[in-house]
């Protein structure tokens, strides 16, 4: 009976804590939103919508990518000062959250402003260049540059000159979060001519 009686406390706590945990872990982009007011806004907009092309949108964006992107930035693994100290205070609830809350967000797309680019952009974009072994874009972040959930970046309607500095920050090892060095190794191949192109295209996805 004692043995039962305990056996039955026991299924319990392990229930109780693993609702616990599932709870701790769930997304609450209410409280996501309170941490995009007071310390997303002035570089990102409240709903993520960037009013400088230095600062990247981040309104629709993939919500893992963004949390990991928070949490590289606290730990170092993406090195960036600013974004070193806005991330210091927060817990992995809290960039969950304000991942979430972004993720909810409608983007108000940046514009290709260069049609002069975008020839040669949407080939990259849709065919890579497989005389210098680089791979398709639309292969990892879609057709339409919506991203894949939880692994790539949504690039469509981003800055073309955001997107653009970062893979020249990839070229050059500056930025070395990319899972397996590939972001890396794809744009060491890239010329200026080629990630401003394909940058340039990607602002004009949708």
């Amino acid at each position: 009976m004692i043995r039962t009686a305990a056996m039955a406390i026991l299924l319990a706590t392990s229930f109780a804590t693993h609702a616990s945990e599932e709870a701790s872990v769930k997304p609450d982009p209410a409280k996501g939103k309170l941490v995009a007011e007071t310390i997303c806004v002035a570089c990102h907009g409240a709903d993520g919508n960037s009013m400088a092309a230095a600062n990247p949108h981040l309104a629709g964006q993939v919500p893992e990518y963004l949390a990991k992107q928070l949490a590289n930035f606290k730990s170092g693994a993406r090195n960036n000062a600013i974004m070193a100290g806005m991330s210091a205070a927060l817990s992995d609830d809290d960039m969950k959250n304000v991942a979430a809350w972004f993720a909810s967000q409608t983007l108000k797309p940046a514009t290709a402003s260069d049609v002069t680019k975008i020839a040669l952009g949407q080939k990259i974009w849709r065919q890579g260049d497989f005389s210098k072994g680089i791979p398709a874009c639309a292969g990892c972040h879609g057709p339409s540059g919506k991203g894949l959930p939880a692994q790539y970046p949504r690039l469509a309607g981003q800055f073309a000159e955001y997107t653009a500095a970062q893979l020249k920050a990839f070229r050059v090892e500056e930025r070395a979060n990319d899972p397996e060095n590939m972001m890396r190794m794809i744009a060491a191949k890239l010329s200026d001519k080629e990630i401003d192109a394909v940058a340039e295209y990607a602002a004009g996805l949708r």
